[in-house]
C-alpha cells in the first residue's frame, strides 16, 4: 500500500519549526558567545546564520516542489548522484538521528523528572523509566494515524513557541543586569572564530531539510512544500533573534558565556523560585515535540531505501487506514529504546554530527542544478522558483563548505573518523548489493 497526501500546508510548517527549534536554542547561545568572544561577532553569527539558512530553505523549497517523494532526503540523492552515495549519507544519517533522539529524550526526562518521580528515583534509572515512558507514549500517538501525529506535533509546536515568547518577556523586567559587563574574549583569530561560531549556530537551525521525507503525506506537494518551508524558517528566524536579543539584555556577553542553564536563568527572573518548574516544562514540551517529528519523519527514510531495494519490502507496508508505517515505526522506536542502554557511548559521535550535516546539505543543495536540468518540463507551470539564481543556493553552499572547512581545521582527526564512516557506509552498500545480485531478485526480499 502507497503513501497517501493527508497534511495540510499548516501542518508541514509545525513540523519545519519542530524540526529546527528542538533544544540547541537552550544551549547554542552560550557556545555560540564563547567561540565568537565578542558582542559583535555573538550576533553577526546568528543574523548571518539567519540568512543563510533562508538560504537554504529557499533552496530546498525549490528542490521540493520539483521532487516531491517520500523519503526526499534519500531520493533526491539516489536521483541526482547515485544509489551509493544516498545510501551512504542516509546510513548515517539515520544512526545518528535515532542516537540523537535518544540521547535529547534523556535530556527531557532528567528536565521532568524532579516533577514527576519521588526523590528516590531522582537517579540515571529513574531518568531511563520516564525516557522509555516518553517514547512508547509517542510510539502510540503515532500508531493512530499521521494525522493524528500531525495534530499533536501542531499543538506541541505552538505550545513551545509559546513558552519562548513568554521566556523573551524577561527584557522587560527592571531587575535585568546591565548588559555592559566584561566580556570573555576568545583567543583565536576573527576568521576562525566566526567559522567555530557559525557550527554552533547551524546546529541550531538545522533541521529544515527533512520536510521533503513528507513529499509523499503532503497535499498539493509542488505548492505547499515551498510556501511550508518559507513560513517556518521565518517563524524560526524571528524567534532565534528574539530569545538571543533577551538573553543577552538579561544576562550580558559575560551571562552568556558563563551560565548554561540559560532558560533557567530567564525563568528565574520573570517567576523568581518556580522559574526552574517553568523551564522543566519548557524543555519537557521542546524534547516532546523533538521526538514526535522525527517519530514521523524517519521512517519514511526508510519507506524510500526499501523502495531502492536497500532495505526489506516489508520497511514500505503501510497501513491504508492511518497511513502509519507500522514496521518501521515500531523498528525505530525499538532501536531508540535499545540506544537508551548504550546512550552515553554516542556522545563523541553526535559531537561530529555537524560535519555530517554539512557535507550532507552542501551536496544536496548542489543538486539543485541537476533538477533544473532534468525538470525542464516543470518550468512555468506555477511551481516555486528560487528567485536570484543561482546566486542564493551557491552562497549556502560555500559558507557550509567553509564551516566544513573550519571543523575540520579544528578538529582534523575527528573529521577522518567522519569520514571514515561514510567510507563505511559506501562498503555497506556494495555488500548489500552483491548480496542481492547472488540471491537473482533483490525486489522481493522480505522478513
Amino acid at each position: 500500500m502507497s503513501i497517501k497526501p493527508k497534511l495540510s500546508r499548516f501542518d508541514l510548517t509545525m513540523i519545519v519549526i519542530s524540526l529546527i527549534i528542538g533544544t540547541g536554542i537552550f544551549k547554542s547561545p552560550g557556545e555560540v558567545a564563547i567561540r565568537a568572544g565578542s558582542t559583535p561577532l555573538f550576533f553577526t553569527a546568528w543574523v548571518f546564520g539567519g540568512l543563510i539558512t533562508l538560504c537554504g530553505a529557499l533552496t530546498f523549497a525549490e528542490i521540493g516542489a520539483r521532487y516531491p517523494n517520500t523519503g526526499g532526503f534519500y531520493k533526491l540523492f539516489s536521483y541526482c548522484y547515485h544509489p551509493a552515495f544516498a545510501f551512504m549519507i542516509n546510513w548515517i544519517a539515520i544512526i545518528s538521528t535515532t542516537a540523537s533522539v535518544a540521547a535529547v529524550a534523556l535530556i527531557g526526562a532528567e528536565y521532568i523528572n524532579p516533577m514527576l518521580l519521588p526523590a528516590s528515583l531522582q537517579n540515571e534509572t529513574g531518568t531511563k523509566i520516564t525516557t522509555i515512558a516518553m517514547v512508547i507514549i509517542v510510539y502510540l500517538i503515532n500508531f493512530l494515524g499521521i494525522k493524528m501525529s500531525a495534530r499533536a506535533q501542531n499543538l506541541l509546536t505552538l505550545f513551545k513557541i509559546g513558552m519562548i515568547a513568554m521566556l523573551c518577556m524577561a527584557v522587560f523586567k527592571n531587575n535585568a543586569p546591565s548588559q555592559a559587563l566584561p566580556v570573555i574574549i576568545q583567543a583565536s583569530n576573527p576568521l576562525s572564530s566566526f567559522g567555530l561560531s557559525l557550527v554552533a549556530v547551524f546546529f541550531t537551525y538545522t533541521g529544515y531539510q527533512q520536510t521533503i521525507n513528507f513529499g509523499g503525506d503532503i497535499v498539493d506537494a509542488k505548492r505547499n512544500i515551498p510556501k511550508a518551508i518559507l513560513m517556518g524558517i521565518a517563524v524560526v528566524i524571528a524567534v532565534y533573534l528574539a530569545v538571543n536579543f533577551a538573553y543577552y539584555q538579561v544576562l550580558g556577553m559575560i551571562g552568556l558565556q558563563q551560565n548554561t542553564a540559560l532558560a533557567a536563568k530567564m525563568a528565574a527572573v520573570l517567576f523568581g523560585g518556580v522559574g526552574a518548574k517553568v523551564t522543566s516544562v519548557l524543555m519537557f514540551i521542546s524534547v516532546l515535540a523533538y521526538v514526535n517529528v522525527n517519530m514521523m519523519a524517519i521512517p519514511r527514510v526508510y519507506y524510500a531505501m526499501a523502495e531502492d531495494g536497500m532495505l526489506p519490502n516489508i520497511f514500505k507496508r503501510v497501513n491504508p487506514r492511518t497511513q502509519v508505517q507500522e514496521f518501521g515505526m515500531t523498528f525505530l522506536a525499538a532501536s531508540i529504546l535499545v540506544i537508551l542502554f548504550f546512550v552515553s557511548s554516542f556522545s563523541q559521535m553526535l559531537n561530529y554530527s555537524m560535519f555530517f550535516e554539512t557535507i550532507s546539505l552542501s551536496t544536496a543543495a548542489m543538486a539543485i542544478f541537476i533538477l533544473r536540468k532534468r525538470t525542464k518540463h516543470l518550468n512555468n507551470t506555477g511551481i516555486y522558483t528560487i528567485k536570484w539564481y543561482p546566486f542564493v543556493p551557491l552562497l549556502f553552499i560555500i559558507v557550509y563548505w567553509f564551516v566544513t572547512l573550519s571543523i575540520f581545521v579544528a578538529n582534523p582527526m575527528g573529521a577522518l573518523y567522519c569520514l571514515g564512516a561514510f567510507a563505511a557506509g559506501l562498503l555497506i552498500y556494495y555488500l548489500t548489493k552483491w548480496s542481492k545480485d547472488r540471491k537473482g531478485n533483490p525486489a522481493e526480499i522480505n522478513l
